[in-house]
């Protein structure tokens, strides 16, 4: 068997992968990224872009324990009154007078007194005192007596 001559390089159809090289070449000599497409910036404040926000995956609690509530039914209401004026409210207004505490706020209050006498409020009216302790004026709904309250489960009258 005879053989053939070898088709001068460079001349004919290319094969793929000698096109293949030439681009490789082409491409290692001109780089691939030539096209460089520069963004027309026309604010003067630099505005940082937003990046992706990962959720926390902590590896440990950084509590051991969860503490109690700061301020239970029983520190929110310190003591009731039983002044002559709170005495007044009492029979009159039938409303209840208590000192609580200086951090309480009215929802808290109105929800410590259902808890701890069993009754409901109407509303709560505060005020802080010269002193600085707080005193609160629960006004009790119509079918609840004040003056019942008080003499039963506060014990003041």
């Amino acid at each position: 068997m005879p053989l053939k001559p070898k088709a001068p390089a460079g001349k004919g159809p290319k094969s793929s992968a000698a096109k293949k090289a030439a681009d490789a070449k082409k491409a290692a000599l001109k780089g691939t990224q030539s096209k460089i497409h520069k963004k027309v910036i026309t604010s003067t404040s630099f505005r940082r872009p937003k990046t992706q926000i990962l959720p926390r995956t902590p590896k440990y609690p950084r509590k051991s324990v969860p503490h109690l509530p700061r301020l239970d039914e029983y520190k929110v209401i310190i003591h009731p009154l039983n002044t002559e004026s709170a005495m007044k409210k009492i029979e009159e207004n039938n409303t209840l007078v208590f000192i609580v505490d200086v951090r309480a706020n009215k929802r808290q209050i109105k929800d410590s007194i259902k808890k701890l006498y069993d009754v409901d409020c109407v509303k709560v009216n505060t005020l802080i005192r010269p002193d600085g302790t707080k005193k609160a004026f629960a006004r009790l709904t119509a079918d609840t007596d004040a003056l019942d309250v008080a003499a039963t489960k506060l014990g003041i009258v």
